[in-house]
């Protein structure tokens, strides 16, 4: 018969994954690209080491994924 290793699981919101852990990686993975995709084009980032503002929405979204390793980089909302 089936092992449960070897079998794919259909989770909520349309996951497919083979585990649980997986699929709760899946999850926040989708979520965190969902809602960068929604808000990044209302933000804008201010690089402190830089002295700029960065308005662009694709050198804000690169900026976003750079935040995590260089400081003094804030995202704030366009008025």
């Amino acid at each position: 018969m089936w092992q449960r290793q070897n079998t794919w699981i259909h989770y909520v919101k349309n996951i497919i994954a083979a585990d649980l852990s997986s699929a709760v990686f899946l999850a926040s993975f989708l979520r965190r690209a969902h809602m960068n995709k929604s808000y990044i084009a209302h933000l804008e980032a201010i690089d402190l080491q830089r002295y700029k503002v960065i308005k662009k929405t694709n050198k804000v979204r690169a900026a976003l994924n750079e935040s995590a390793n260089t400081p003094f980089i804030f995202f704030v909302g366009k008025n």
